[in-house]
């Protein structure tokens, strides 16, 4: 029987197929967090980030990289569960279900709103009842907030999935999710909406199978992502050694106990 769930550098990870997450949601609603070698990485060093992810209901693997470690540690995660499978997953789940409807809020100018009219034409209705593209610092400014809050309460969904990069979202959201009075899913999902507008490509599926993903990202937007993957993250994997062989101290913030407590 399979643990349902896994420590990847003092961070659980629900081993979950996407079947079982989607229908859990169904079920209970809740926060959904997808992380990958970036995240990891950041959660080491970032306080707020760390207590940010403690308060999701689900965090599933974004990456095969982390696949490969899991195995590696002698606990493998059954299924990749990435924010760009889960989002057109989840809405596929729920296209007869009128009761769903989803707001989009990140991507440039104008990519949200092609994600919306694409996502409706594939769904056969209106579940993407409206989208947001927040300014830079948005989240740093409490009037902009509330405008979003506002704009979220009056649309009618009770989905939100928010693309505006990590940590930025995930702490959007658990900062203002007791706001959003009838949103039950939140959906912390990156680059998704780039992805469904059709103006970012996703890499072939053999170089996801691979573990190569970073790769084909790094190849089309150099500029932005070198320093991540070829200077912040490398550190993933002599931490993954270190845990192997029992070396990583734990933070002095996570104390003597297990931050991330059963639901």
């Amino acid at each position: 029987m399979k643990a349902k769930r896994v420590n990847i550098l003092n961070i659980q990870i629900d081993n979950i197929s996407m079947q079982e997450l989607l229908d859990k949601l169904k079920i209970f609603g809740g926060v959904v967090f997808t992380p990958n070698v970036d995240h990891l990485v950041k959660l080491q060093k970032d306080r707020e980030f760390y207590r940010v992810y403690r308060e999701a209901d689900y965090r599933v693997c974004d990456s095969q990289l982390i696949m490969f470690a899991a195995r590696f540690l002698g606990q493998p995660i059954g299924e990749k569960v990435s924010g760009s499978d889960l989002f057109p997953a989840f809405y596929r789940y729920y296209g007869n279900d009128e009761s769903i409807k989803i707001f989009l809020l990140g991507g440039l100018e104008g990519v949200a709103e092609q994600a919306c009219r694409k996502i409706n034409a594939k769904v056969g209705r209106n579940m993407v009842v409206d989208t947001y593209c927040p300014p830079f610092g948005f989240e740093y400014d409490p009037l902009e907030c509330q405008k979003i809050i506002q704009m979220i309460n009056n649309s009618g969904a009770n989905v939100l999935a928010v693309g505006v990069g990590a940590p930025k979202q995930e702490k959007w959201i658990c900062r203002y999710k007791s706001s959003l009075r009838e949103i039950k899913i939140f959906l912390a999902i990156g680059a998704t909406i780039d992805f469904e507008a059709g103006n970012v490509k996703r890499a072939p599926a053999w170089m996801s199978s691979a573990g190569l993903e970073w790769l084909y990202r790094l190849a089309s937007e150099p500029g932005r992502l070198w320093k991540r993957y070829l200077v912040e993250d490398l550190s993933f994997f002599i931490l993954i050694l270190r845990q192997k062989f029992h070396l990583n101290r734990k933070r002095a913030f996570s104390r003597k106990k297990n931050l991330f407590e059963s639901r």
